[in-house]
């Protein structure tokens, strides 16, 4: 148990979080983890299984990133140490980079992920420099620098790992030791060809062609690095990345609920809430517009949410998971350490205990202030937020997580139509075959639904947006695993889909392309890399899934009118046909989804085949409160165009051609 002090009701109404919780909290996490550290505490080898880069390397990240916190901390209290945290982290730093050492870490040329870990090990070095660096013999200083230059003249992945060289290049440059120009400029050019607008960034892609991969990379790395590199340097914060970072927090302090649940989706979700970590920055470099009491609200309801909820766990770790342990949230690059990238949430403290920030009174999030429905354009997001339950959803038209239009499967963390702060998608084995939930499939001869493939928009509104998708399947091999090789994939007609959003409802619209009737002929791109590829030969029925709702138990209701799974608190999810469906039902669930053990997700469907150019609608609700459904809009159909009429008085028209 975390022995918090009191809570401030007067100045945070909503958390009751002050400086001092954080500081707690922060130390509870340092000391928990420091049982886990090697004799002269280069490695810090947390509970749990190995990531595919090896324990030696788990080791390294289980140091830097709690390192990154440790500077944070004692950075933020002016060097004041009570615990002795950089004593230590002073002795681990000289054993790991002594090439003598028993204790020494992997080199940047024999680990890959050591160069991550070395972008944290740079900033926690600057941030503490008049403590521990200023007090390092030469000796120890030298074999630093030689640890950290084998970055110059690399090139790695084209996403937000250029920052990890730019980080180090310019500690490397403080520290007196070598750098690039070259390497620098490259960087900078590759993150400004990623640059889609509105203050976003997609982390990678392909030059203009194709930049979607929009998830918490963008906050937490994207607009994190290129401020702190400037810090690094001593010079002052470079006014472009003030004002992109100014505009994304704009979008951003929509996606956080009102019980400070970030919202769930994209990768490496274990690291929880250091999706704080572009707001801390916007506070540190005078680049957001939420106001001071914004902040506080924002980062203290986020990290109690995950605080109440299991993380940190009861031995004060951070395990792999969500709220607590899940390790269907593993990736491959996953290890012990891994969630420790969290220690960003706390750059808040490197802020004077008497700035606004600490100070200001609590305000209401924007989920608090009312109902509202945002259209972020970068991504391709419509996000509906309502106060009643405090919910935030997106509807997703922009964001698949693919650097070119090669085709690739489902992958539940960028290709569902929805995500939520509530729920999540299921993540289970036969889930990611055969995906259901806030999802629109083509159910083949064998019933198995089709995966959507890359996302192309096709157009966006204050309200709604609309893209376009290939159905492909998922063939398997004999011995139950994915085909080796592109034979194991075969493609069905393009799906034209649209979210039309108000309060906690959505009308999801479909329309299949003439391969639903006649292979060869689809309504796709004129140049379409995947025409080559073995086709279903079809008829198909047509699916709609709605959220995976999850939980200790759930309950469902299927009527021949609509779909329904409830939970005890009064969370519903439900799915109601309105035009071309004449199926409902329920798909259950075990141990498959981070927001419960039992899950159940509702959902609509055909029971004929689909028809080419026939508009099809069902509407997917998430809400809370008092588990009834909201009333449901009108929809009229006019060949190609919708026109959605909500009971508020609302209308969205919506061209699916």
């Amino acid at each position: 148990m975390i022995d918090l002090p009191p809570a401030d009701p007067h100045a945070a109404p909503w958390t009751g979080y002050t400086r001092a919780h954080w500081e707690r909290l922060a130390d509870h996490l340092l000391l928990s983890a420091r049982r886990y550290a090697s004799p002269r505490h280069a490695s810090i080898d947390l509970p749990g299984p190995p990531s595919a880069s090896g324990r030696w390397s788990d080791g390294l990240e289980g140091f830097a990133r709690t390192f990154l916190l440790a500077a944070f901390r004692v950075g933020g209290a002016g060097g004041h140490d009570p615990h002795g945290l950089l004593a230590r982290y002073a002795e681990g730093l000289a054993a790991g980079v002594d090439p003598g050492s028993p204790e020494r870490w992997p080199r940047l040329t024999e680990r890959r992920q050591a160069r991550v870990e070395a972008a944290s090990v740079a900033i926690a070095l600057h941030e503490t420099r008049a403590w521990l660096w200023d007090a390092l013999d030469e000796r120890v200083k030298d074999q630093v620098v030689e640890w950290l230059s084998p970055f110059l003249g690399t090139r790695d992945y084209d996403n937000n790992w250029i920052w990890f060289q730019n980080i180090a290049e310019a500690f490397l440059r403080t520290a007196g030791g070598p750098w690039s120009k070259e390497d620098i400029e490259r960087n900078l050019a590759l993150h400004e060809s990623w640059y889609v607008g509105d203050g976003w960034y997609s982390d990678g892609g392909s030059g203009a062609e194709r930049r979607q991969n929009f998830d918490h990379y963008s906050g937490w790395a994207m607009h994190f690095y290129p401020l702190w590199y400037g810090r690094i340097l001593g010079e002052a914060p470079d006014p472009v990345h003030v004002r992109r970072l100014h505009r994304f927090l704009a979008d951003a302090r929509h996606l956080v609920a009102a019980d400070g649940a970030p919202l769930f989706q994209g990768r490496s979700l274990t690291y929880r809430f250091a999706a704080l970590a572009p707001f801390w920055v916007g506070a540190l470099f005078d680049a957001t517009p939420l106001e001071p009491g914004e902040t506080r609200r924002l980062a203290g309801g986020v990290l109690r949410h995950f605080v109440d909820r299991g993380a940190p766990d009861a031995d004060g770790l951070l395990p792999i998971g969500w709220h607590g342990s899940f390790e269907r949230l593993r990736q491959v690059y996953s290890g012990p350490g891994s969630p420790y990238w969290a220690s960003k949430a706390f750059a808040g403290l490197l802020l004077p205990g008497d700035d606004p920030v600490w100070t200001a009174t609590e305000l209401p999030l924007p989920v608090e202030r009312g109902d509202a429905v945002v259209s972020l354009r970068a991504p391709g997001w419509v996000v509906s937020a309502t106060a009643g339950d405090g919910i935030v959803r997106i509807a997703n038209h922009g964001s698949d997580h693919l650097w070119d239009r090669r085709a690739e499967l489902d992958d539940p963390f960028y290709k569902r139509h929805g995500y939520a702060t509530h729920a999540a998608p299921d993540l289970s084995a036969g889930a990611l075959r055969e995906p259901l939930d806030s999802h629109v499939a083509l159910l083949d001869a064998d019933g198995r639904p089709s995966h959507r493939g890359r996302i192309e928009r096709a157009g966006q509104g204050a309200t709604w947006a609309v893209s376009r998708s290939r159905a492909m399947w998922l063939d398997l091999s004999a011995g139950g695993g994915p085909a080796a090789t592109w034979y194991g994939l075969r493609t069905g007609p393009w799906l034209t889909t649209a979210s039309v959003l108000n309060g906690a409802t959505e009308v999801r619209l479909v329309r299949a392309g003439a391969g639903a009737v006649r292979l060869g002929c689809d309504d796709g791109p004129a140049e379409d890399p995947e025409a080559h590829w073995p086709a279903d030969p079809g008829p198909w029925r047509l699916h709609l899934g709605g959220w995976a709702l999850a939980g200790d138990q759930v309950h469902t209701d299927v009527t021949a009118a609509r779909a329904r799974v409830t939970r005890h608190d009064g969370l519903v999810s439900a799915v109601h046909p309105m035009l071309g469906f004449d199926c409902a039902g329920v798909e259950e669930g075990q141990r498959g989804n981070p927001f419960g053990a039992c899950s159940a997700v509702p959902w609509a469907r055909t029971s004929g085949p689909v028809r080419a150019g026939k508009m099809y609608a069902a509407a997917v609700v998430l809400a809370g409160g008092d588990g009834t459904d909201p009333p449901l809009p009108a929809v009229e159909v006019a060949d190609a165009e919708v026109t959605v009429r909500w009971p508020d008085g609302h209308v969205a028209v919506v061209d699916l051609s």
